[in-house]
């Protein structure tokens, strides 16, 4: 039986442990939830139902850790193939938002294009109409009646472009909403993205970390092996191994207590003369 198999084995005990504990609680529900009625009882009682929902605690807290030992495990054991999905994941939303950036990229200069254009169009025919009055007050000044006749003539067609100018205007405002309101669209679709990419990174980070954590302690232990043959190697030549008594490794992970010299000296005294000379 793997060692996963086994720590489910042990979380199903604890579970039905726990739930055995509640229901010889159910008759004394309503002193759990009364402190008088808890205190009107008789001291034995009273212990041995604290003491039951003390031991409930246990098993729930025996459950939770349980719990973090069959995940980090089953992680560990297939930790290849969820890094394969994390990676294909990442790269599938980064490039979500490069063609999500691109197109608003190509929107934005199409926005600037069409802002532009229509600020020049109604300048123009501004600038035209404004002339047209200019050259009627000069010729009306100046009594010049054939050029009254024309400056007025161009001063129509300058209203009659001006109208002109200002319905495209209109339109043109409608499309600078329409893509204003695009790039707020394709905005929100990018940060979704980038949200979603972030939180595949954060998972992928965190994977990496549990497996680091074990090839930390992996390499710690092969480490501590060969600190061991070297402890009983210096014993052998009535060499004091002082040097290894600084040693302190911080174990990662589920532990967090350091190997020390005292996990060399222990470790030595495992090995033969053979296991020596093997190096």
């Amino acid at each position: 039986m793997n060692e996963i198999q086994e720590l489910k084995d042990r979380r199903e005990q604890t579970i039905l442990e726990k739930e055995a504990l509640e229901r010889e609680l159910v008759p004394y529900a309503t002193a759990l939830e009364d402190y008088d009625v808890m205190q009107s009882l008789e001291d034995n009682l009273r212990y041995k139902i604290t003491d039951k929902k003390r031991e409930v605690g246990y098993r729930e807290r025996d459950i939770e850790t349980l719990d973090k030992k069959i995940h980090r495990r089953e992680t560990l054991a297939n930790h290849q193939n969820l890094m394969a999905g994390y990676i294909e994941a990442i790269t599938t939303w980064k490039a979500d938002e490069e063609e999500l950036n691109q197109k608003r990229n190509s929107i934005s200069t199409r926005l600037e294009q069409v802002r532009q254009q229509a600020h020049e169009d109604m300048a123009k025919a501004r600038q035209a109409e404004t002339e047209a009055a200019t050259a009627y007050a000069q010729a009306v000044a100046w009594g010049d009646v054939e050029g009254e006749k024309k400056a007025n003539d161009d001063a129509q067609k300058a209203a009659k472009h001006l109208t002109s100018a200002a319905e495209h205007h209109r339109r043109q405002q409608l499309i600078i909403t329409a893509l204003e309101h695009e790039i707020v669209t394709i905005d929100r679709h990018i940060a979704e993205a980038q949200k979603t990419r972030s939180g595949i990174e954060d998972q992928a980070s965190r994977l990496a970390n549990i497996v680091l954590e074990e090839k930390w302690n992996a390499a710690a232990v092969a480490l501590l092996e060969v600190g061991g043959k070297l402890w009983a190697a210096r014993r052998l030549i009535d060499r004091d191994p002082i040097a290894l008594t600084n040693l302190k490794i911080p174990e990662q992970g589920e532990n967090y207590g350091p190997w020390g010299w005292s996990d060399l000296s222990e470790r030595s005294y495992q090995h033969s003369f053979e296991d020596v000379l093997a190096m």
